[in-house]
């Protein structure tokens, strides 16, 4: 297949598989979502989904948040992992948002990676997911597939971004990078891969990720 068709193969796939994919973190506003985003890094949404309804239920804004100590945020965030540096960077970005945007989430990049604790792919989701601005954020899932897809060279994820957003409509990057997610827990996971399961990579993959597969 050419890229192209690659592209175009992907994108009917993931359509006819996840028509209505939803945002797999659990949130009531932009501010939220910012928080359980910031969460995720390095866990697993669905430990967030656990642990977010603790936080939120002593403060689910950022006025509420910075009444909290940075240790009483820590405690409660401690089973999503890397607690010290997620509960300063909770706190800290709560008060500057209060300092700055007026308690809002601000709509751009350069403002969100301002933030503290949040880096390029946590603002990228909540551009797509909080304010629909077409966003491809590229977290392990979508580097390893688009990898394996052959459509980047895997060298790191701002490469992938960069080829994921130039092979992609750009009006289909916000519900195909959840598609693409959603695809890679089910079908195609760094552990336990079935490849007989996992038709996309079977049908496009990389030569050398199939030869090391059959290995």
């Amino acid at each position: 297949m050419t890229k192209k068709e690659s592209v175009a193969f992907i994108i009917e796939t993931l359509e006819s598989l996840y028509p209505n994919p939803p945002i797999p973190l659990n949130h009531k506003d932009n501010y939220s979502l910012l928080i359980s985003v910031l969460l995720s890094a390095q866990s697993t949404d669905a430990r967030v989904n656990i642990i977010t309804p603790l936080l939120f239920a002593k403060a689910d804004n950022p006025y509420d948040m910075v009444k909290l100590t940075i240790n009483e945020i820590r405690e409660i965030i401690r089973p999503v992992g890397l607690s010290p540096m997620k509960s300063k960077g909770i706190h800290g970005l709560s008060q500057i948002l209060i300092d700055k945007h007026d308690g809002k989430v601000p709509a751009n990049y350069e403002d969100l990676e301002a933030l503290p604790a949040v880096g390029h792919k946590t603002a990228a989701v909540v551009m797509s997911q909080a304010f629909n601005i077409p966003a491809f954020p590229v977290d392990t899932h979508i580097h390893r597939l688009m990898y394996r897809w052959n459509l980047t060279s895997g060298k790191n994820v701002i490469q992938t971004e960069k080829d994921a957003k130039r092979l992609f409509p750009k009006e289909l990057w916000n519900k195909l990078h959840l598609q693409i997610i959603y695809y890679g827990r089910e079908y195609s996971p760094a552990r336990g891969w079935n490849l007989d399961k996992d038709n996309i990579t079977k049908t496009i993959g990389r030569k050398s990720v199939l030869k090391q597969y059959k290995k």
